[in-house]
């Protein structure tokens, strides 16, 4: 979400999707009331500190940081929203006063608060009382949300159990004070819907959406044999490819895969934003792979799809369609394909708030490709057509990867002394290529990833200091590369 877009919203009327309500001090009364009627319908916008006509009242700026902890901390109780489903408030100045924007998607499973449904209309939100009304509802969302269906088989014994640490790292480096974090393994899958009871049946087990996330390979292929991602490089050779890369893991290791043939095959820009530098590359391309990931219809055989032209990259996937055509991205109501797949991959820190794809992707595609926009598609596949700056495609020969690789081993072993192994200038040039594709990286990414212990990591990132250092706070900051080893790699890849 960006201002631009609040302010668009601010000027629409109330409607099944939009909701305002005043907020000076303390979240309203029946804030969970609307929050359970947009997830159990189509999803929705609520901004708090606006009165009924769209005017800004604002939240006394004093009360903001109180709301959002008690937003998210009552989003993850299921005494007050049952199934959980937590959600992440952002704080926005309009006016010179604060608001509060809550998104709440649509979501693949029958959510109630205080014990009582509700559904959401033009009029508001509405209680559903009726068993054949509830049924009506589940029923719904059974069908259009397959990432929900029960697989009552299913065993904790069934999924990658080394995933598990992974998935607390990414969680922890993105929130170290996430309450999933304080879980076990079941627990966390229970509270963040990949376990489930059908209350209609009786049926209840582990879901689709788990199986996908976090089931060992074998699992997944008899589940869903047709599931693949192809990500084909098409420059030299059209016809068929110049690289490939065929993936039929789970989720979590998928999008790693997809960013490492990404960083591969793909030209960077290094962008100011404010006075940080990040990589354009790296921005656009989690935003789109994590579409690819997040937004697939699973139960379709047709593939996912990642082809790098010359000019530009395609990206083609199964899709259960909300709308037709293409999407403006300046005017568009983001509807999720996977609700708790996307939830997911959010507390990864892989995803952000529904719909910022589009809009992040959209915003940057001129820095980063100098002209052309960013195409998505939607309808019975969804497809995103993202443009590449002028004859950059044509690099991915090894030309940018062998000029950056290049630069980091001389860079290094001008650095630290002779006597350091190979072996270890080796690790220390991983650790670059790592902070360059991503800035802020946690000590404990840079553990998982260098497979070596805390003590070796803070060792090795003191010997290359002029090339690496630690910004933000001991809780909050990370490692970034520095000025100097940016200003050497932009100057080589320039040249």
């Amino acid at each position: 979400m960006n201002p631009e877009r609040i302010k668009r919203l601010l000027k629409q009327k109330e409607n099944i999707h939009l909701e305002f309500k005043e907020a000076a001090t303390a979240l309203p009364g029946n804030l969970f009331e609307t929050i359970c009627a947009m997830l159990n319908r189509d999803g929705g916008d609520i901004l708090l500190g606006v009165d009924d006509n769209g005017k800004v009242s604002g939240v006394d700026e004093n009360a903001v940081a109180k709301m959002i902890t008690d937003l998210v901390n009552l989003s993850n109780n299921p005494q007050k929203l049952d199934p959980p489903f937590i959600l992440f408030p952002q704080v926005y100045d309009i006016n010179s006063r604060k608001i509060i924007h809550i998104q709440a998607p649509a979501s693949s499973q029958v959510h109630k608060t205080g014990k009582i449904i509700y559904d959401r209309s033009n009029d508001g939100d509405f209680k559903v009382e009726q068993p054949h009304r509830i049924a009506e509802m589940a029923n719904r969302k059974r069908n259009h949300y397959t990432e929900g269906l029960i697989y009552p088989a299913l065993r904790m014994e069934d999924f990658k159990q080394e995933l598990f640490p992974k998935v607390r790292n990414l969680i922890r480096s993105n929130n170290p004070a996430h309450p999933w974090l304080a879980l076990d393994d079941l627990q966390m899958m229970e509270i963040s819907g990949l376990w489930k009871k059908d209350y209609l049946n009786g049926q209840e087990g582990f879901t689709l959406a788990a199986a996908l996330l976090l089931g060992k390979d074998k699992v997944i292929q008899q589940i869903v044999p047709h599931y693949k991602i192809d990500a084909l490089v098409r420059i030299n050779n059209v016809e068929r490819y110049d690289d490939r890369l065929y993936i039929r893991t789970n989720l979590v290791e998928a999008y790693e895969l997809l960013m490492d043939f990404v960083s591969r095959h793909l030209p960077d820009k290094f962008y100011l934003k404010g006075d940080q530098r990040i990589s354009l590359r790296n921005t656009i391309f989690r935003e789109i792979a994590a579409n690819l990931i997040i937004h697939r219809e699973y139960t379709n055989a047709a593939p996912g799809t990642f082809v790098i032209y010359a000019d530009r990259v395609e990206t083609e996937n199964a899709n259960n369609p909300h709308g037709e055509g293409p999407i403006d991205p300046a005017n568009f109501v983001p509807f999720p394909k996977n609700p708790l797949i996307a939830k997911f991959f959010i507390q990864l820190g892989r995803a952000e708030e529904l719909g910022s794809g589009i809009l992040t992707t959209s915003r940057l595609m001129k820095e980063y490709a100098g002209k052309g926009k960013a195409v998505f598609i939607e309808g019975g596949t969804f497809k995103t057509i993202i443009p590449l700056p002028d004859g950059k495609g044509m690099a991915i020969n090894g030309t940018i990867n062998g000029t950056i690789n290049g630069t980091i081993s001389d860079t290094i072993n001008d650095t630290i002394n002779d006597t350091v192994s190979d072996t270890v200038k080796e690790r220390l040039s991983k650790a670059v290529k790592l902070l360059l594709e991503k800035p802020g990286m946690k000590v404990n990414e840079l553990i998982e990833k260098l497979a070596v212990s805390e003590r070796t990591a803070k060792r090795d990132l003191e010997k290359i200091r002029p090339l690496v250092e630690y910004r933000g706070s001991k809780k909050t900051g990370g490692y970034f590369l520095t000025d100097y080893m940016l200003s050497k790699l932009s100057k080589e890849q320039n040249d």
